[in-house]
């Protein structure tokens, strides 16, 4: 039986910095490698030692992920992926502040330090979806160490983050690695998905995102823009989905967001969209004082609806 110990590993031993998130104080949480050797294909950054500039973390040599307690868990978990066009990840602005949101409500949040395809790794587009799954099977296989009820493990991922969200959620179960141990028979299936501000599709019109470049190329690809696109992916078994973008996003198309809840009609998966007048992009948990405060109260709504927050 897979223990919390197999998993939990202090940063040096992965190679992961954890940095100051809240000012010059360190927050003490657990680290948990995703991999207990070297990631699926192997490659990735020569130097092993993980950037922060500006906020957002990159060249991830050792993929992990933190994890932030609540002082009261109420048994739910959530995957945190932030954004940053898969050359690295918000932390500042996405993740750090999108966890400590959910631990104040209860939730176990679990951030991903997920590869980055254009970092040398081998399994390219992959690589992070590789790391999604794997990340929803430990906090499954560690569930009981955490007090998490393995049936309210969600997802919530911003703009690129958003993307890999989507992934995860529409292609859980799909075999994108070998099995290399017990929490590999787990299943990855999210409760919930979160998408904010999302890339989804990468069909044109929609080829100007960093992760249209990244996962399609420069030249115009139908069969890699419909197999990277999540609306593509969306079957019943999908599970329920809440989405935020704003009218004036100037990275992500508020169609991406439309595109996705019409996937999920149609196949009747429970979705949510709230498309905001104005915001623009990259605004995390809101902007005091814009239209982008007011969706984690919808979103904690959305939570205790799918009994995630309750």
């Amino acid at each position: 039986m897979l223990s919390r110990r197999s998993f939990l590993v202090a940063a040096a031993a992965a190679a992961f910095t954890r940095p100051a998130w809240a000012g010059d104080a360190v927050e003490k949480n657990d680290v948990i490698a995703m991999w207990p050797g070297d990631a699926p294909g192997g490659g990735g950054p020569i130097d092993k030692s993980e950037r922060l500039i500006n906020g957002a973390v990159s060249n991830i040599s050792s993929p992990a992920m933190e994890v932030i307690r609540p002082a009261h868990p109420n048994g739910a978990a959530m995957l945190v992926l932030g954004g940053g066009g898969y050359r690295e990840i918000s932390m500042d602005n996405e993740a750090m502040p999108a966890a400590r949101w959910l631990a104040a409500k209860g939730i176990t949040a679990f951030v991903l330090h997920y590869r980055l395809p254009g970092e040398g790794w081998s399994a390219g587009g992959f690589a992070p979806l590789q790391d999604a799954q794997r990340a929803v099977r430990l906090i499954r296989a560690n569930a009981a160490a955490y007090g998490i009820d393995t049936n309210r493990i969600g997802v919530l991922g911003f703009s690129a983050g958003g993307h890999l969200a989507g992934l995860v959620a529409t292609r859980a179960d799909e075999p994108t690695y070998d099995p290399i141990d017990k929490a590999d028979y787990l299943s990855a299936r999210p409760a919930t998905a979160a998408l904010i501000y999302p890339v989804i599709t990468l069909r044109l019109p929609y080829d100007t995102t960093s992760t249209y470049s990244i996962f399609v190329g420069k030249k115009p690809d139908p069969a890699k823009s419909a197999e990277w696109s999540i609306d593509s992916h969306v079957e019943k078994d999908c599970p329920p989905v809440f989405l935020v973008q704003t009218a004036d996003d100037p990275i992500c198309s508020v169609q991406n967001c439309v595109l996705m809840q019409q996937a999920c009609q149609r196949v009747g998966v429970p979705v949510e969209l709230h498309s905001l007048p104005s915001g623009g992009h990259g605004f995390g948990m809101g902007k005091p004082g814009s239209p982008s405060a007011e969706w984690p109260k919808w979103y904690g709504s959305w939570l205790t609806k799918f009994g995630t927050a309750a």
